[in-house]
């Protein structure tokens, strides 16, 4: 799949700035400077004691805010392109943070400066002249789709993210981002992302307008078209969920399939098979033993420019759990081919205790297909609320066992991850 793995046609705007060079232009910003320009678009507070008062202050941008989309400037694509520049090669110093045991790139990392990047792109698109500060608070909604075209990330060379707006709505904005490595005088490509954001008023609270995007040529009208019909497929994807429709007649054949091979056919008394009564098939695990549990304080050190838990920290430590999952059931190094399908349902407050749950749900050679759940614990109240669903698709190194369900309810988490499986596949 990585040898088939071919990066998409990149609209002339982008293509033109991915340059060859032997070292990364000085003039462009790291990802410390998005981070910091990201608090001085908002305003927000340096120190956890002030947050408070900072979020007081973003009230008053209330009267900033369009009330219709009319009322907003068009955008072009180029208008919200950034590049920004991670020196690992050049800086050494940054290195250690994003270091893993295997001498490669922690892609955890990757995950966070994705969001942020991604968050910076889209109020680069919203920008107006005239405010200092911009009244709308842009979230991550959705992590589309990661696909990645490189299974090793080299800790010692730099690494370039580029990316624009590439679709809006009436209130969110898809954003589509490339992650390149300089190797031997030139920037590679390593990654595409495509990310979902959405625009909210001041505190947070309400949906709020965003610029519309005008494409400029027959380039752009297809990215943007590709926009709709990705807005077009999540919608379909989510109708078709197993938690609203019932499996497909192929689906259900599966699901029976697995039930009959895993029957135990010793006869408990002449001429009877018990249902309840099940064998693990030879080179097999069940789903109820491949699965790995984790446990977040959610320190002040990890919030966003809105003192909520960093979206971008979420997908690191989901990711991780899901990493971890998957090596211990495939009893070797996986590698990350796809992220998809991250949807942002719930804010984490500060303070939270996050659940985590790992759990291969699919397998097929040496792939595996880890589902990690995310979810805020109440000490108080003992309630639970579902935050994220993580979808991690990993290559192996050697061909992994296959996870066999035994309950309904994971035959249907069986479905799903092959469904995401199938999904990713096709991109690659």
């Amino acid at each position: 799949a990585y040898r088939l793995c071919i990066m998409r046609k990149l609209p002339s705007l982008l293509a033109r700035t991915l340059i060859s060079g032997s070292s990364a232009a000085p003039e462009l910003p790291d990802m410390s400077k998005v981070r910091s320009k990201l608090r001085d678009i908002v305003g927000a507070s340096t120190n956890w004691r002030d947050h408070v008062q900072a979020m007081q202050e973003r009230k008053a941008l209330h009267t900033l805010l369009a009330k219709r989309q009319e009322d907003l400037p068009p955008r072009r694509m180029k208008d919200s392109y950034l590049e920004v520049i991670l020196p690992l090669g050049s800086q050494p110093e940054i290195r250690e943070k994003y270091l893993n045991v295997h001498n490669s790139v922690r892609f955890g990392r990757i995950l966070e400066d994705l969001d942020s990047l991604g968050v910076l792109i889209c109020y680069t698109h919203t920008k107006q002249e005239m405010q200092q500060r911009s009244p709308l608070s842009i979230v991550t909604a959705l992590v589309d789709k990661i696909n990645l075209c490189q299974k090793i990330i080299h800790p010692d060379c730099d690494i370039k993210f580029t990316g624009n707006v590439s679709w809006v709505g009436k209130t969110s904005m898809e954003v589509k981002m490339h992650m390149l490595q300089l190797l031997d005088g030139d920037y590679r490509p390593v990654l595409d992302a495509t990310f979902v954001m959405v625009a909210r008023d001041p505190e947070n609270k309400r949906p709020a307008f965003v610029n519309p995007l005008i494409p400029e040529s027959p380039e752009e009208e297809e990215i943007f078209k590709q926009g709709e019909l990705n807005k077009l497929k999540r919608i379909e994807f989510s109708t078709a969920s197993l938690l609203k429709m019932a499996p497909t007649a192929e689906e259900r054949n599966i699901v029976h399939d697995i039930f009959l091979n895993t029957l135990d056919t010793r006869q408990e008394g002449e001429g009877t098979v018990s249902f309840r009564s099940r064998k693990l098939p030879p080179n097999s695990v069940w789903m109820e033993d491949a699965k790995l549990k984790g446990l977040q304080i959610c320190h002040p050190e990890e919030r966003n420019i809105f003192n909520r838990i960093f979206g971008g920290f979420l997908m690191r430590k989901a990711f991780e759990l899901g990493w971890a999952t998957a090596c211990s059931y495939g009893s070797s190094r996986p590698f990350i081919v796809s992220v998809d399908d991250i949807m942002f349902q719930k804010p984490v407050e500060v303070g939270s205790l996050l659940l985590l749950s790992g759990q291969v749900c699919y397998t097929e050679k040496n792939y595996i297909q880890i589902r990690v759940h995310s979810e805020v614990y109440n000490a108080n109240t003992r309630e639970h609320h579902t935050t994220n669903i993580f979808h991690f698709t990993f290559v192996a190194e050697n061909e992994v066992p296959q996870v066999v369900p035994k309950t309904y309810g994971e035959s249907m988490l069986f479905l799903d991850g092959k469904r995401h499986f199938t999904a990713v596949m096709k991109e690659i």
